[in-house]
């Protein structure tokens, strides 16, 4: 079949990457792509949110299956849009999208089935959340509702700079719309740990468990960012924690979006604070994380298209997910000045030698391919290298050997992506 994967990330080639590596697919398109992408897929000039060109581009093509990497296409419909036309889609449709798309309701949710999530109160009038904040407790979090990047979160200290964020959140709307409604949420305290699912609409299969570093600095200092690395599996996420969230999150989270007619059929991302009181949840996602699915993608042993064909006709309870029994270490490759200010159009040098080298990925997020052949850099985080190793010590090892293969003009990166693994 012919699969059209929508997107230009790194989260993207891997989606990529892994739907080449199925028997089932003889060609990929991926709109818009980038430049690692356009080496291995065919890109198409057609943005993520323009609806009715993908759709007509699907049907000429005669695509077989659409992949929607992207939150904002999902929470704005794009899955409902293909079904209408007939075109088999895997994502959510825009009612079960709303998991992501809205913090409040996805707060309201876990409150009304009893899905362990911190305390919190949702408000719509910035002097309201003001008022609540004189009498918080700190630290505390503010998350503007809806999608910012995963840039709309801010940890407060103390009122001084809960103040200042809502003034950046509701006042200022820094992030847009996401900002018109404002989460105020207890700070917890714990490990994080994230959990990707794939969900037919009543059956769930989790994937490996991994960690992502959202932070621009070295020892999570700096603003947060789209995430500057990640490692997969998480040495905390044990067999007695992955029964817990089996037990009171996963099922329960599915079972609660089908009772409120809003059927999830896609990936659900469960983003966990391991905590003293156990797991809870600190949001959820509507699709891969990034650079999450670097890390667990590349340890799938499961053919990911047939998976995914499995939870669009409903019969995911056929499907056991395998993956290797290893570890994978990815580290982002950044323009120096992000997620604030930064330069590109800087040459890549040294990308052929993940070509050569086996157990090593090196997956494209802000780059393009020039008519010359030369890749560039393209946005604020570039690459995602990533390495396998036996355990993590060994992929975290691999991975900062083989982020040193790379050059281009202003290359940034943390040093401590995966230093939790000592730890462990």
């Amino acid at each position: 079949m012919k699969v059209l994967v929508i997107g230009s990330g790194g989260r993207e080639h891997a989606i990529v990457r892994a739907a080449l590596a199925s028997p089932r697919v003889e060609k990929v398109f991926c709109a818009p792509g980038n430049g690692g992408i356009a080496q291995e897929a065919e890109c198409v000039p057609i943005g993520a949110m323009e609806f009715e060109k993908l759709v007509s581009f699907a049907k000429e093509e005669n695509i077989g299956l659409t992949i929607v990497g992207m939150d904002d296409p999902l929470v704005e419909g794009i899955v409902d849009i293909f079904e209408r036309e007939h075109l088999r889609v895997f994502g959510p449709r825009k009612n079960a999208a709303i998991l992501e798309g809205s913090k409040a309701f996805s707060k309201d949710l876990m409150k009304k089935y009893h899905i362990p999530t911190a305390a919190y109160e949702s408000f719509t009038d910035a002097k309201e959340a003001l008022a609540y904040l004189e009498q918080a407790e700190f630290p505390i979090v503010l998350k503007a509702d809806g999608l910012a990047l995963g840039k709309g979160v801010l940890i407060c200290n103390n009122l001084q700079e809960a103040k200042a964020g809502v003034k950046t959140i509701m006042e200022d709307k820094q992030f847009g719309s996401a900002g018109n409604c404002m989460v105020v949420e207890e700070y917890m305290i714990g490990r994080e740990v994230s959990v990707l699912s794939f969900v037919d609409g009543k059956t769930i299969r989790t994937m490996a468990s991994a960690q992502d570093h959202k932070r621009a600095g070295d020892g999570d200092q700096g603003p947060n960012t789209g995430g500057m690395g990640t490692f997969s599996p998480s040495p905390f996420y044990t067999d007695e924690v992955d029964a817990f969230c089996q037990e009171h999150i996963y099922q329960p989270t599915v079972d609660a979006m089908a009772a409120e007619g809003r059927e999830f059929k896609g990936i659900i991302f469960f983003g966990l604070m391991l905590t003293e009181h156990g797991p809870k949840v600190l949001e959820y996602n509507a699709r891969f994380g990034d650079p999450e699915a670097q890390v667990v993608l590349p340890r799938m042993k499961s053919d990911m298209i047939e998976v995914m064909e499995a939870c669009i006709d409903g019969r995911l309870a056929e499907i056991e997910l395998e993956f290797e029994d290893n570890a994978a270490v990815c580290v982002v490759l950044a323009s120096d000045g992000y997620p604030v200010s930064y330069e590109k159009g800087f040459e890549i040098q040294g990308l052929e030698r993940f070509q050569e080298a086996r157990g090593y990925e090196c997956f494209h997020a802000g780059t393009k391919l020039t008519q010359e052949g030369k890749i560039l850099t393209n946005g604020g985080r570039v690459l995602g290298v990533t390495a396998k190793g036996a355990d993590l010590k060994e992929a975290r090892a691999n991975a900062y050997k083989a982020a040193e293969w790379v050059k281009f003009e202003n290359k940034y990166m943390r040093h401590d992506i995966g230093k939790a693994i000592d730890e462990a």
